[in-house]
């Protein structure tokens, strides 16, 4: 029997659904978040969601300024706060979480940092290796453990929402580096929620496959995305937005009992 297709927007994409408090006097960290890609789309979307307050961090100081005042005048300047944060650097990790304090501490971090690349395993460079992994895996765990170390001594049961990849878990060519270190976040999401587990801290993890933003479009050839793009079910790219609102449920009281998942936004799961 034919079945006729679902009626969508003229775009093909879903309506941007408004924000319902689910985040609501909680207090956000979140790196890697000056851009156009899923840490920007996540920033708005728990001020969206009623977030007492947003502090955001990143490498590239000039965007991070940029990003935070325009979101300052939409959302109010007592609500957003950055701080230029490489989470490579031990020490600027606590800067970006030092300045959640001023509003209570940090309730909810997430931790989007990553650094892509593509290059054949033949070729790779140990330089090569060692950035990638740097920054996605070992950022990723000194951001864990600091945020960890807070919500503890705090007494807060709080919520770590990292952000992995589909590639962590399917092979792609020219991301051996990416594929592991994705892969590791996964791993490093589930012991840490069990370490945390008697704490009351949630620790889980979104595994995107392919979300679209104009730095992507730079960096990556358009065969290379029309090739991704047609392993998706439904045929396009996600929307940064649309990986935020798993982040914002993941965070929030709806996913109480969820904790050492990795949540694929996608329908890649293996």
């Amino acid at each position: 029997m034919d079945l006729p297709e679902a009626d969508l927007p003229e775009t093909g994409l879903p309506e941007y659904v408004p924000g319902h408090g689910l985040l609501a006097g909680k207090t956000v960290v979140v790196t890697a978040a000056a851009g156009a890609g899923i840490g920007s789309a996540v920033v708005r979307r728990c001020l969206e969601e009623g977030a007492l307050a947003v502090v955001f961090g990143d490498v590239h100081e000039r965007r991070l300024a940029e990003a935070g005042e325009a979101l300052g005048k939409e959302f109010g300047s007592d609500r957003v706060a950055t701080v230029v944060c490489d989470v490579t650097v031990e020490e600027q990790v606590g800067q970006l979480l030092d300045a959640a304090e001023e509003f209570g501490g940090v309730d909810v971090m997430v931790n989007n940092a990553g650094l892509g690349g593509t290059s054949s395993l033949l070729e790779m460079t140990d330089a090569e290796w060692a950035r990638v992994l740097d920054v996605t895996l070992t950022g990723t765990f000194r951001c864990v453990r600091a945020a960890g170390r807070r919500m503890v001594r705090a007494g807060r049961r709080g919520v770590i929402v990292n952000n992995a990849s589909v590639v962590g878990w399917r092979a792609q060519e020219g991301q051996a580096h990416y594929a592991a270190a994705k892969a590791g976040v996964m791993a490093l999401t589930r012991c840490a929620a069990l370490d945390l587990a008697g704490h009351g801290i949630r620790v889980n993890a979104v595994s995107p496959s392919l979300a679209l933003h104009p730095f992507l479009e730079k960096v990556t050839s358009a065969e290379l995305l029309e090739r991704l793009t047609e392993r998706e079910a439904f045929g396009r790219a996600a929307e940064p937005w649309e990986v935020a609102n798993v982040v914002v449920f993941l965070a929030s009281g709806y996913a109480s009992y969820l904790t050492g998942e990795v949540v694929s936004v996608s329908s890649q799961h293996p």
